[in-house]
């Protein structure tokens, strides 16, 4: 027999019942978008290369470190397995010029791949959903895509979430906080791990979020970018703050917030728990202005938010706020080859009413005991079991057992009024 093939490391399977907490989430997504007015887009899972490196920074961990790149092989183009949604959403509105008659409200939900140390919440492939608003330059879609957060939170029964923010202010502002950040960072060079050195020309912001303990007090008193911010970035920050606080939501203004794409400015937020260890933000996002234009298309606003799906129910698993795995409104059991074509008739008209039926299916040589029959039917959480035995065949009817509720009597139906009775079956 021939070694079985496993999957790739960080790439893993999401089987029942642990798919159903899945499909509930997305489903619970779906909706919110609904009630916002935000609509589906899905883009390719491979793109070229250079939309990644023009889009996120070349000075970027996911640049330098964690893209699946690839040369094909036919044709020699440089590939790369996407590791985000916004650049590849942005080439799509472009290419496709979505923005023509307008801004547009998007959003998307699938894979993404980043070549990472596989470990609690950071896989290789992970899941997103996420939100780009495109064309849209106020304060106040801003606080729509903070605030569609904050319903999804409620519409998932989360509570243990909270909210940071920080305005990166525009690229001048930058460049004049980047020269004096520069400054600070090369009077404790000393200090600067190979990671902070490899970047303090290149791209210093990032250090600000290092995770290094050593370097704590070095980016504690760097200089802050907010005391470079001019009048329209301060006035566009606190018009954010002001839709946030009429609406209610707390927040914490954290100055070292950067994110890790270059792309940002302005407004970037991060939505953070503490109950996933040192993975604890589990949403993150932010105002980029000049991604469309980076990647080729006319100047055009953007904002959006990407949320890693594993994260997020790995939160909700440990909040014990997921619904149990769906099982079926009734089970069928079928005594032998006789009962066959009536059983079968019968589900799927049960089916084509909106009852779901798990029917029990015959072994290689035998259809088993009704006795083993039972215990199945049991095992299988249905409320309901159908029974296509002799005696109701004769009668051309079925008798329904209820399975949870002992006080509860069995019934025979007639098969020929099924279309009154169906929908007393369902249970969801």
């Amino acid at each position: 027999m021939p070694e079985a093939i496993q999957a790739v490391k960080g790439m893993n399977d999401i089987l029942p019942p642990e798919s159903a907490r899945w499909e509930w989430f997305e489903d619970t997504v779906r909706a919110l978008m609904r009630r916002y007015s935000y609509l589906n887009v899905r883009v390719p899972i491979v793109e070229p290369t250079p939309l990644f490196v023009r889009g996120l920074g070349e000075v970027t961990d996911i640049v330098e470190k964690e893209m699946y790149s690839f040369i094909d092989s036919m044709n020699g183009d440089a590939l790369t397995l996407r590791p985000e949604g916004t650049a590849g959403v942005v080439r799509a509105a472009i290419e496709h010029s979505l923005l023509y008659e307008g801004g547009k409200r998007l959003f998307y939900i699938g894979p993404m791949f980043r070549h990472e140390k596989p470990q609690r919440g950071r896989y290789r492939q992970f899941h997103q959903v996420g939100v780009e608003a495109l064309g849209f330059a106020g304060p106040d879609v801003d606080a729509e895509v903070i605030l569609m957060c904050r319903a999804l939170w409620r519409d998932l029964g989360l509570a243990d979430v909270r909210l940071e923010i920080n305005s990166l202010g525009q690229p001048e502002e930058r460049r004049a906080h980047r020269s004096a950040l520069i400054a600070h960072l090369e009077a404790h060079r000393e200090l600067l791990d190979a990671d902070a050195l490899r970047r303090l020309h290149s791209n210093p912001l990032r250090i600000l979020d290092t995770k290094n303990p050593a370097l704590q007090p070095v980016v504690e008193a760097a200089p802050q970018l907010m005391s470079y911010l001019g009048e329209a970035s301060l006035k566009h920050f606190d018009a954010l703050r002001a839709v946030l606080d009429a609406a209610g939501q707390p927040y914490r203004i954290n100055p070292r917030l950067v994110r890790g794409m270059d792309y940002y400015n302005l407004t970037v937020f991060e939505w953070v728990t503490d109950r996933l260890g040192s993975q604890g933000t589990v949403c993150g996002g932010g105002r980029y202005d000049g991604l469309v234009e980076l990647i080729g298309g006319k100047p055009s606003p953007g904002i959006g938010w990407g949320m890693g799906i594993e994260r997020v129910l790995d939160l909700i698993e440990q909040s014990a706020t997921a619904p149990p795995a769906p099982v079926p409104d009734v089970y069928a059991i079928v005594p032998g080859p006789e009962a066959l074509a009536v059983a079968m008739a019968t589900v799927e008209a049960l089916r084509a009413a909106g009852v779901s039926v798990l029917m029990h299916a015959a072994g290689k040589d035998s259809w088993g005991s009704m006795k083993s029959q039972f215990k199945k039917a049991d095992a299988s959480g249905a409320h309901h079991a159908l029974i296509f035995g002799a005696d109701e065949l004769a009668r051309a009817e079925v008798s329904i057992k209820p399975l949870r509720d002992a006080a509860a009597a069995q019934s025979a139906r007639p098969l020929s009024e099924l279309a009154t009775w169906a929908g007393t079956l369902r249970t969801a």
